[in-house]
C-alpha cells in the first residue's frame, strides 16, 4: 500500500531542486521518495540497533543475577582495551 506525503515550500526552492533533480535524470518526486526511504532506512537500523543494545543490557543484568559476571580493576579495562585496540589496529594495518 502507497501513502502520499505532502509538503509546502516556496516557490524559488521548489524550483531549485526540480532543476538539480533533472540535472540528475530524475523528477522531484523521484528525489522526494529516495530521500524518504533513506530515512526510513535509517530509522530501520537504529531501531534494530536499540533491539540489539537493550538484548545486550538485559544479558549482562542476567549474568550478574546469576552471578556470572567477571568483574576488572580500571586498570585491568583499560589495559584490556588497550590490547584489543592494538590488536584492531594491527589487524587493519595488513
Amino acid at each position: 500500500m502507497e501513502t502520499r506525503i505532502q509538503f509546502r515550500v516556496n516557490e524559488e526552492t521548489k524550483r531549485l531542486a526540480q532543476l538539480m533533480a533533472e540535472s540528475q535524470g530524475r523528477t522531484l518526486s523521484d528525489a522526494c521518495r529516495e530521500l524518504t526511504e533513506q530515512l526510513a532506512d535509517a530509522q530501520r537500523q537504529a531501531q534494530a540497533h536499540e533491539r540489539w543494545l537493550t538484548e545486550q543490557v538485559n544479558e549482562a543484568f542476567n549474568k550478574y543475577d546469576a552471578g556470572e559476571s567477571v568483574f576488572f580493576s580500571n586498570d585491568e579495562a583499560s589495559a584490556k582495551m588497550q590490547n584489543f585496540k592494538a590488536s584492531i589496529k594491527a589487524q587493519n594495518a595488513q
